[in-house]
């Protein structure tokens, strides 16, 4: 469906960084509303498992390696 614009190592940094943001949505004070801002972490989760961005694709750039 889109084309793959991600590299192996940017790929490993967003899923950790999704992964990270995620696990802090979960072991921040319930009570607090800026929690919720944890959530933007699923963004970098889909697009490092799925190895391709938006807005790579809108400015023309990839990190993958041409074979």
């Amino acid at each position: 469906m889109f084309a793959k614009n991600v590299g192996t190592v940017d790929r490993i940094a967003r899923i950790v960084v999704g992964l990270g943001l995620i696990a802090g949505f979960f072991l921040n004070d319930s009570e607090s509303a800026w929690r919720y801002l944890y959530l933007i972490g699923v963004i970098p989760l889909i697009t490092g498992v799925m190895s391709t961005c938006p807005a790579y694709s809108i400015f023309g750039i990839s990190t993958c390696k041409t074979s």
